[in-house]
């Protein structure tokens, strides 16, 4: 393999944050890699080092001669008044400038502009590289071409900078949380693109069926170390608890030796003078070894006391929402049962947050009644930012709330422990929060959700910006909550793990129910898209011939004649064309709109060629 980004001995520190001091591997050409470690371990800070957006304390990074490199940052920024076209459209290559200005042209409806904008293309072969972006620009549901990038959202900025890499098609994709605020719908798209892509990757995301279906390669930052792992997410997972088990059972075995040689050193402490001076450094570095912790070993606190909830949770009928001539909801009724698992999916903007938000009392909705019962406490994490004092202590913040959480049998752990339970260990407990990364922070908001005893959750988009190790825990602590859940997320894995059953929000007031989880479903939808295919590439049955009845004395007139041949070539065409729009269909590579605009050209050549087929018969009688 032919190395191109070789890391060597990089380290990082924020005052006295040490993130690490000897970071070294290679990627190689047509590696797909991945970053796991927990928040605040420095995934993205190392990320950013590599692509050259921040410098290492010490260390170097060497690139391959004449390779390119993109890189999508967590947070994305654009220069001011930059249109989208603008900012997808920025690299400087001759071909991006003329499709930029050909797009221009018929944004402008400029028929002289678009003319020659055609024959630049035509100069510099440019149509392939226009056609790909339209693939992009349609998986990623951007549309407004003519939008400001300063009035969009963190999630369509995301979006936005992710079709601009995506086009530019570097050698290297260097990709920071790719699958964080687009759809269900997208992040499967965008993991067939890397799967089928020969690019070389390197990446970090929680999204763990992302990480199994596309990386080759797993580095995990442990204990500000770097760990290799040959294969995907669950060759790690394995490979990782085999490692913690083998040291471990090196710790156990080094305080075995401690104590045999602890009692050596207390019996004979005239011979620490005389002995060999290696057995006494063995002792000092053996007790290094026995007293050595993991600092991700977490206290298990059991299952936390909630508030008993009744057998009456919410009832909604008829409820009505919209934004201006956006339907969000229409006519919904739902009644909510105890103790249900719910996970919500859909496309952005298909009104998932702004249901939860009317569900919560944050929104109230326009028409409709909903009904919540009386004895139903909201625990509401919400997608939006989180507002702390910078100032104060990550304890301290815990601490406001409750000093001590109860457990479900009735003993207490403080908040200290609580804080251990989620990856917060005793001396991180002490830093402000001004210091805390992004991901430490959301992982902070969810424990001031958690351990304020709620017995129906509502968690908005939970998996953004928690590291895989976070994820578990919440993982581990829905599954022992006793209260009711609703979920929406991006995240497939989390989705399957917590929920029992899915609503389908499909835009436009339109709501679909689904008893299982999301892999369930998306089996089902592959079930009945293969049906569909089957069905149109099933042989059509040809219409029979029937010899005109000479003895029944009556002949077609001349006009008739006409028709009848008209017909029969008219037939024709039509089935050639029948038979080339279900080949088309059923190769699998059109997007969306190509698959909805060639289905409903095949509906229309189905009805027309029923018709032309029924007068053809009567014809045929005469």
């Amino acid at each position: 393999m032919i190395p191109y980004i070789d890391i060597k001995n990089i380290a990082k520190s924020y005052g006295d944050l040490e993130l690490y001091s000897d970071i070294t591997f290679t990627i190689s050409q047509g590696d797909k890699c991945a970053i796991i470690a927990k928040n605040g371990a420095g995934k993205s800070t190392l990320l950013n080092i590599i692509a050259s957006e921040e410098t290492p304390d010490s260390g170097e990074i060497i690139f391959r001669n004449n390779i390119s490199v993109g890189f999508l940052p967590q947070d994305p920024k654009f220069k001011a008044n930059t249109t989208i076209l603008d900012a997808i459209y920025s690299d400087s290559n001759e071909v991006a400038k003329v499709v930029k200005i050909y797009n221009e042209a018929i944004l402008s409806n400029d028929s002289d502009a678009i003319c020659s904008s055609i024959e630049r293309m035509d100069a510099l072969s440019a149509w392939a590289y226009e056609e790909k972006a339209k693939i992009v620009f349609t998986q990623l549901k951007i549309t407004n071409f003519t939008q400001n990038v300063n009035t969009l959202s963190g999630g369509e900025r995301k979006r936005v900078a992710l079709a601009m890499l995506l086009i530019q098609d570097p050698d290297v994709f260097i990709l920071d949380e790719p699958t964080n605020h687009i759809d269900l719908e997208m992040a499967e798209w965008l993991e067939g693109f890397l799967i089928s892509s020969n690019k070389t990757l390197l990446m970090v995301t929680h999204d763990r069926y992302f990480l199994d279906r596309v990386c080759n390669t797993i580095f995990e930052i442990d204990q500000k170390k770097l760990y290799t792992y040959k294969g995907n997410y669950s060759d790690y997972v394995l490979a990782r608890n085999e490692r913690i088990e083998q040291f471990n059972a090196s710790v156990t075995k080094a305080q075995n030796i401690y104590r045999k040689e602890l009692e050596w050193m207390r019996r004979m402490p005239q011979a620490r003078g005389t002995k060999a001076k290696y057995r006494k450094d063995a002792f000092y570095e053996t007790k290094d070894k026995a007293f050595s912790t993991r600092n991700d070993d977490k206290v298990k606190i059991g299952k936390l006391q909630t508030n008993r909830i009744g057998t009456k949770i919410f009832e909604a009928e008829n409820i009505c929402f919209s934004y201006d001539d956006k339907v969000i909801l229409k006519d919904f009724s739902y009644i909510f049962s105890r103790y249900q698992r719910l996970g919500i999916v859909g496309k952005n903007g298909s009104g998932k947050s702004t249901f939860l938000n009317i569900l919560t009392g944050a929104l109230e909705a326009q028409s409709g009644t909903l009904d919540i019962g009386s004895t139903v406490k909201f625990g509401y994490y919400r997608q939006s930012e989180v507002s702390f004092d910078e100032n104060k202590r990550v304890i301290d913040v815990i601490s406001e709330i409750a000093e001590v959480i109860v457990l479900s049998d009735g003993k207490t752990v403080s908040a200290s422990q609580f804080l251990n339970t989620f990856l917060f260990t005793p001396e991180t407990q002490y830093n402000i929060v001004s210091k805390l990364s992004g991901g430490e922070r959301r992982r902070l908001y969810l424990m001031t959700v958690l351990m304020k005893s709620p017995n129906f959750l509502v968690l908005d988009e939970p998996t953004n910006d928690l590291d895989i190790m976070t994820l578990n825990i919440l993982e581990d602590f829905l599954d022992s909550f006793s209260g009711c859940l609703i979920v929406v997320s991006h995240d497939r894995y989390f989705m399957d793990k917590v929920t029992e059953n899915l609503m389908i929000f499909e835009g436009n007031g339109k709501i679909r129910n689904f008893v299982g989880n999301y892999t369930q479903y998306r089996n089902k939808l592959d079930e009945e898209e293969q049906e569909r295919r089957e069905k149109l590439s099933a042989p059509i049955p040809q219409p029979i011939k029937i010899n005109k009845k000479e003895e029944s004395g009556k002949k077609l007139t001349f006009k008739e004649k006409q028709e009848y041949e008209a017909i029969t070539k008219k037939i024709a065409v039509l089935e050639k064309t029948k038979k080339e729009i279900e080949d088309l269909l059923s190769r699998g590579t059109l997007n969306t709109q190509q698959i909805e605009q060639n289905s409903k050209k095949y509906s229309e050549i189905c009805e027309e060629l029923d018709s032309q087929e029924n007068r053809w018969l009567e014809l045929s009688m005469i």
